[in-house]
């Protein structure tokens, strides 16, 4: 007897999140490529240029990702003179990363070419809409989901 009561594939949250994550992504990124970054990459060097020096920890921390995914996006940026990594004189062992020069200058370059991503997104979502979506995608980084190691198979 089939079990009715679960959702179909095609209601899968996560797929249907990252599929929307990838196809504004594809869009933002088309904007930023004239200015050399992606839009990962902007996103650390505005939280960069907003915050101050922060540790590799902590901006992994409030950018929702592990410090592995945020290390293979740091390193071009690094690679280019867009930031530096210094050691915390707090912790010898942690690592701090701040914005350069060059990196403001480039951030300042692309931060139009974002603003036009931006309205050209809530030109075709809607203004009111986008700005529900946010809230709610603020909401589901906030939410205490519990380990998957944590799930008991039924």
């Amino acid at each position: 007897m089939a079990d009715e009561t679960r959702p179909d594939a095609d209601d899968c949250n996560c797929f249907a999140v990252r599929s929307a994550a990838r196809h504004v992504t594809q869009m933002y990124d088309q904007y930023l490529a004239p200015v050399g970054l992606r839009t990962t990459q902007f996103s650390i060097l505005a939280r960069l240029k907003r915050r101050g020096k922060l540790t590799i920890n902590a901006l992994a921390s409030e950018m929702a990702m592990d410090r592995s995914t945020l290390g293979h996006n740091i390193q071009p940026l690094e690679r280019d003179g867009l930031i530096a990594i210094e050691s915390d004189p707090s912790d010898l062992r942690a690592k701090v990363l701040c914005l350069t020069r060059e990196g403001e200058k480039r951030q300042e370059a692309a931060r139009k070419a974002w603003s036009e991503a931006q309205t050209h997104f809530e030109s075709s979502f809607g203004v009111r809409r986008s700005a529900e979506m946010r809230e709610l995608m603020r909401a589901v980084v906030a939410s205490p989901f519990s380990n998957a190691s944590d799930v008991s198979a039924d």
